[in-house]
């Protein structure tokens, strides 16, 4: 089923919205983030504790970002495929996805079914081995 013209509007409005949203998110971590922060977090003492935790912050600050620059991607490429009219087919079986789905997760590239079982066969290949 394709989306209606009111669907694909209300879509992209959604997707513009979070888009700002994400920026805005991303635009405050980097205010948070570099040299100054480390050297506050250090302290005047700079003992190996206080490095390590300053490190491990700035290591955190560093994740946040780029997983803000991972979703603006996945806005990008969701805003693409509205344009493109193929905003609401699995990559997998390439069914609809579904109009609730996406305005729930806009960004959503998989079916319902499809994304639960991606999820099922790879909830393991990061986990370590013991």
């Amino acid at each position: 089923m394709t989306l209606t013209p009111s669907q694909k509007a209300e879509l992209a409005r959604t997707l513009a919205a979070l888009d700002k949203q994400v920026r805005d998110d991303m635009r405050a971590a980097l205010l948070q983030s570099g040299d100054q922060k480390y050297i506050d977090l250090a302290g005047m003492v700079h003992d190996l504790g206080d490095e390590a935790v300053a490190n491990e912050l700035i290591d955190l600050d560093d994740a946040l970002i780029e997983r803000h620059l991972q979703e603006l991607r996945e806005i990008e490429a969701a805003k693409r495929r509205v344009a493109g009219g193929s905003t609401n087919r699995c990559i997998d079986c390439n069914d609809d996805i579904g109009y609730e789905r996406l305005l729930a997760y806009p960004v959503a590239v998989r079916c319902i079914v499809c994304q639960g079982q991606h999820e099922k066969t790879r909830t393991h290949e990061a986990t370590p081995r013991m």
